[in-house]
């Protein structure tokens, strides 16, 4: 990835809505060589898909849990398990699974405490192999980059 690859993920991250005409002209290219460099990058999965940023409060899912998952099993059917049914889960809106402890960290997106309550009791402690979970509460997004993968809201 050369200075110009850079430059077109840069513009693109801040405005996946650029014609590629404006994107060429903000890179100082002509249209087709644009074109062919982003669809390169889409190509070789370094440009993962384009995206809509919505105001998690519009779609009442603005309470948001950051959750830590120790697990007492680590077999691999017990992980597999734990995985498949937490990407199930539409109040979980990222997952990661780390390298020492926690085991997992999670986002989770609900409209407000007793929904997160009744979420946290019902479906998510209560899942095989779940030792300890650790709750906190997002107050404020200081910062939020769009683009690397990471929950935005």
């Amino acid at each position: 990835m050369d200075r110009t690859d850079r430059a077109i993920i840069a513009h693109l991250t801040g405005n996946g809505r650029l014609t590629n005409t404006e994107l060429a002209d903000r890179v100082g290219l002509s249209p087709s060589p644009c074109l062919r460099r982003v669809r390169q990058l889409e190509s070789d999965g370094v440009i993962t898909g384009y995206h809509a940023s919505v105001a998690p409060e519009a779609l009442g899912r603005g309470f948001r849990v950051l959750v830590h998952v120790e697990m007492s099993v680590q077999d691999k059917g017990t992980i597999e398990a734990f995985e498949e049914t937490v990407a199930g889960f539409d109040e979980v809106v990222h997952c990661l699974r780390l390298f020492g402890q926690p085991d997992y960290v999670l986002w989770v997106a609900v409209p407000d405490l007793a929904t997160y309550e009744r979420f946290y009791l019902n479906r998510l402690t209560g899942l095989p192999g779940v030792a300890r979970t650790n709750s906190q509460f997002t107050m404020k997004t200081v910062k939020s980059t769009p683009g690397l993968g990471l929950p935005t809201a």
